[in-house]
């Protein structure tokens, strides 16, 4: 079967081995090969450069591709920092043009071969596969992101409605705008902040696209698997790992060997940033199990302070003595 990295490259009529020809060499050791070039204008320091990118090793593997995200990646154009950050190869592309790039291990990891993962092989190569959709001005970045996060801002309020009507949830609400629906009850005390917890979950999009999970299952029917991640409960104590609100708070209605259902609005989820393929303004989904709750040490409640100034007595009245 033809290797996915060379798709592009095979479709143009250009054949990859090792000693192929039309490769550049960047004084950073990069190389690269421009396969589709266009004739528009060039990549400019800080404009902002839409572009599907795949990466893999040298035998195969899929570290990251913008396809499976569902999106492409958006960056402004600056000064490179590392060889991986594809800062050196942007500024010879334009929009449309289609790149094949090598970009030696050991140069990302030069000097700090400590922090160089063992599925990156010492000598070997990054390969990257580059499609450039758009390049913008900053201000017309800007201007198109604001009106797109206007209009999911919007559109948001009718996310979670149409998930629960669609799957006939029966939920209940916080006063935070946290709806929920415990599928299975569980045993013991409910989670408190300073417990030690493990918890399975699978993190949806309401359009049902999978975005998270620690189930490995999940992960390959969702087309989401990752070699090499291990699939397992998420441990940490509730409180202390930063995690996002609706998480904090939903945790804590259940015990352990619990199962539930939130519908996270984006208030107490990712907000108006979001987070890879989470937009700005998307109301979550969250599949949970409580697989283990271990008693931690509580937090206090601080006492009020009193006002100052105030006392909690009411005043007699003053009543005048008859003469």
């Amino acid at each position: 079967m033809k290797k996915a990295i060379y798709t592009l490259l095979l479709l143009t009529g250009i054949t990859v081995t090792a000693g192929a020809q039309g490769f550049k060499t960047l004084p950073s050791g990069v190389q690269y090969q421009i396969i589709t070039p266009n004739m528009g204008e060039k990549v400019k320091a800080s404009d902002v450069v839409t572009f599907h990118v795949t990466q893999r090793t040298d035998k195969d593997s899929i570290l990251f591709s913008s396809y499976k995200m569902g999106q492409p990646v958006k960056v402004q154009a600056q000064p490179s920092r590392n060889p991986g950050d594809l800062m050196d190869i942007l500024p010879l592309l334009a929009a449309g043009d289609s790149a094949f790039v090598k970009i030696p291990v050991d140069t990302i990891f030069k000097g700090n071969d400590a922090q160089r993962p063992a599925f990156l092989a010492k000598g070997g190569n990054i390969l990257c596969t580059i499609k450039v959709v758009q390049i913008q001005s900053l201000a017309d970045a800007i201007a198109e992101r604001n009106a797109g996060i206007a209009k999911l801002k919007a559109a948001e309020g009718s996310q979670g409605d149409a998930y629960i009507k669609k799957h006939g949830l029966v939920t209940k609400a916080t006063p935070s705008g946290l709806r929920y629906v415990i599928t299975k009850a569980g045993v013991g005390p409910k989670a408190q902040k300073g417990d030690s917890l493990a918890v399975n979950y699978a993190g949806r999009l309401t359009t049902e696209e999978v975005f998270d999970t620690s189930i490995e299952s999940v992960a390959k029917a969702a087309g989401t698997y990752q070699q090499g991640r291990p699939y397992q409960p998420l441990t940490f104590v509730l409180g202390v790992q930063p995690l996002i609100a609706g998480w904090v708070e939903g945790l804590q209605l259940l015990n352990k060997g619990a199962k539930a259902t939130f519908i996270i609005p984006s208030a107490i989820g990712y907000g108006e940033q979001g987070s890879g393929i989470i937009k700005p303004y998307s109301t979550l989904v969250f599949d949970v199990e409580m697989v283990n709750v271990i008693p931690g040490k509580h937090p206090v409640a601080k006492p009020k302070a009193a006002t100052k100034g105030k006392t909690p007595l009411k005043k007699r009245p003053i009543v005048k003595k008859k003469n």
